[in-house]
């Protein structure tokens, strides 16, 4: 796995993610998630609200990529992994609570990103390269 650093985790706290996924028949979707947060140092996850092409992608074997971005700073990252969907455990009764703590909608699933690879997507020379890999 590779492992989030504070600098990232915080990155991730502040600015609007989005989420890529593929269909059966090859159809790219691409679309923002705001419920997107840090699980732990290898993991980020989502609520999945809308249980919707995305969900039926991932539900489907689809890979996960997500990606974060700063106009402003010109920075971002993007993040390569295989993913898990949760829907009866610890992990998606956790994240049930924080939606009624939240007043959101009550997630249909709980996707979780076990990161593998790290891109830099920073304005530059560096732009797309592999900053850490498992």
């Amino acid at each position: 796995m590779a492992t989030l650093t504070a600098e990232m985790k915080t990155f991730i706290e502040n600015n609007l993610g989005w989420i890529s996924t593929v269909s059966k028949d090859g159809q790219l979707d691409l679309g923002p998630k705001m419920s997107l947060f840090v699980l732990d140092d290898n993991h980020i996850a989502y609520h999945e609200r809308t249980a919707g092409q995305a969900y039926e992608n991932l539900k489907n074997g689809s890979p996960l990529v997500i990606a974060f971005a700063n106009l402003a700073e010109k920075k971002g990252y993007r993040f390569r992994g295989t993913v898990t969907l949760h829907s009866d455990d610890a992990i998606y009764e956790a994240q049930v609570k924080v939606a009624e703590e939240k007043g959101t909608k009550k997630p249909a699933v709980i996707p979780v990103l076990e990161i593998t690879e790290i891109q830099d997507l920073a304005s530059g020379a560096n732009a797309g390269k592999t900053i850490a890999k498992d």
